[in-house]
């Protein structure tokens, strides 16, 4: 081990300390950057920030964070999600855990729609919640059902997470979100049925919407639920439609679906001044948290990477003699444990390149073990650590799902909504090893799409004269005047056979 090397090392503990005991992780990422770069590399630790700052700067898909976000925050307070929640809870009111389906269906239908997790549990809280209580649903199975049905958005596109995510693994974030949904929806499909299960054994558990309490009117019931569904259903097929379709960027789709959530606030006459300028400041904070940090740990991997700590990391890592597929489940291990103190964007922007370099090696043969193309192994990882990250909003003491849910049902304790949470994250654990075990699950979309763009067929054109470079005008200019040469040139053959007579 070399000086730099073991420079690097104290770097990355110090840096682990600090975020530890509370300091802010973007200021003690540049710090530690530029302090210990430039006790190892001089001033060129400076040059290499700049650089770093430039290069960060022009990546154009990172201006998709802030305008979904933004996109989140108007859908939100055009107040889609009570329309939803509504038009299902009158669809479903006779079935048992009635409650717990809505909700679960509405966090899946919603995160396709924003893409962000706190707004989402905070409106099922206030909207389910007093219901539940009312209704005497376990409040255990309540705040369950609600605080993990509210982190699906941190999973299922348009995912903040997946944006930021693709730079990081090199890979095309298109090819993240379709890679994103298998997972996504098993995830919510396991929720659906272990809810439904532990209703049908225990009916106390969600007894149906009271008789008295139903909406009897079919006309009532259809129309509020072509009302709730068929907009965010329009909304989610212009941003992800048009993404998986490759008919935008992200960047583009991310600007169609603002645009969008401004037109169904107006339609629905939720538009206001002040909402506006609360989803705009609201989104400017979370975006330049995200962006900030961005940077900053991009300036850090630079320097670890720099002193050749990484390339140490790696190479003694995938030198122990364990299998690929130990290591692999060593690593997702790690970031599982990662996701108790932190949150996804530390996780991602700092840890996650350090786990890079030794996944990256185990590509040839964990991409034969499971059949995964080389080309779509580090898409398959991706979903895999998004399954992973989203166990970092359920997982204390850090869950922050936890105090969203708090602050608008005062009802339920802590201890209350810990417990609860801690059986999906049970869920969530298994979910994480069978898209590990079968990587069709994510894998499955990416392949179908590659295809399908290989398949499009173009149509040869003999350019062999290079026709095709020429001035059409000037072609038709040369055409007009060859033909009124030939003409000319017959004229000139019927005078000399027919000579006129003096």
């Amino acid at each position: 081990m070399t000086g730099d090397v073991l420079i690097g090392l104290v770097m990355l503990i110090v840096m682990i300390g600090a975020i530890f005991i509370g300091i802010q992780i973007s200021f003690t990422l540049l710090f530690l950057a530029l302090a210990f770069g430039y006790l190892a590399l001089g001033r060129v630790v400076f040059d290499l920030a700049y650089f770093q700052t430039i290069g960060m700067m022009k990546e154009e898909l990172l201006a998709a964070v802030p305008l979904f976000i933004f996109m989140g925050f108007i859908t939100e307070q055009a107040g889609l999600m009570e329309r939803l929640f509504s038009a299902l809870r009158m669809l479903l009111a006779p079935v048992r855990g009635s409650l717990y389906i809505v909700v679960i269906l509405t966090s899946t239908v919603f995160a396709m729609a924003t893409g962000i997790v706190g707004a989402a549990v905070t409106v099922l809280g206030i909207m389910a919640g007093p219901i539940m209580i009312k209704t005497k649903y376990d409040p255990v199975l309540s705040a369950g059902a609600i605080t993990a049905g509210g982190t699906l958005g941190i999973l299922i596109p348009p995912s903040v997470m997946l944006i930021v995510m693709g730079p990081v693994l090199g890979v095309s974030v298109a090819d993240l979100y379709a890679a994103a949904f298998g997972p996504g929806f098993l995830l919510a499909s396991m929720y659906l049925v272990y809810l439904i299960v532990r209703s049908m054994i225990n009916p106390k558990l969600g007894p149906p919407v009271p008789k008295e309490e139903r909406v009897t009117s079919v006309y009532l019931i259809l129309r509020e639920v072509v009302i709730g569904v068929l907009p965010l259903a329009l909304l989610i097929a212009a941003t992800l439609g048009s993404i998986l379709a490759g008919l935008a960027t992200p960047t583009e789709a991310s600007g169609v679906g603002a645009l969008g959530a401004l037109i169904l606030a107006v339609c629905y006459r939720r538009l206001t001044f002040a909402g506006v300028k609360q989803a705009v400041i609201s989104a400017t904070l979370t975006s330049s948290m995200v962006l900030l940090l961005a940077v900053t740990s991009n300036i850090f991997g630079a320097v670890f990477a720099r002193l050749g700590t990484a390339d140490w990391i790696t190479t003694n890592l995938t030198s122990l003699p364990v299998p690929p597929l130990v290591m692999l489940g060593f690593v997702v291990f790690l970031l599982f444990l990662l996701g108790w103190p932190f949150e996804w964007p530390a996780i991602i922007l700092v840890f996650l390149p350090i786990f890079y370099p030794v996944v990256d090696a185990l590509k040839p043969s964990l991409s034969q073990s499971f059949g995964i193309p080389p080309e779509l192994f580090m898409v398959w990882f991706g979903a895999l650590v998004a399954v992973t990250m989203q166990t970092a909003y359920l997982s204390p003491p850090v869950a922050m799902s936890a105090y969203y849910l708090k602050q608008v049902v005062k009802e339920w304790s802590l201890r209350t909504i810990y417990k609860g949470m801690f059986e999906f994250m049970v869920l969530q654990c298994i979910a994480i090893a069978i898209v590990m075990f079968v990587p069709q699950i994510a894998t499955y979309l990416p392949m179908q799409l590659q295809a399908e763009a290989r398949a499009v067929t173009t149509e040869e054109v003999d350019d062999s004269q290079n026709r095709l470079e020429e001035d059409p005008l000037k072609a038709g200019q040369e055409e007009q005047q060859e033909e009124q040469q030939e003409e000319e040139q017959s004229l000139e053959k019927d005078e000399l056979s027919n000579p006129k007579k003096k």
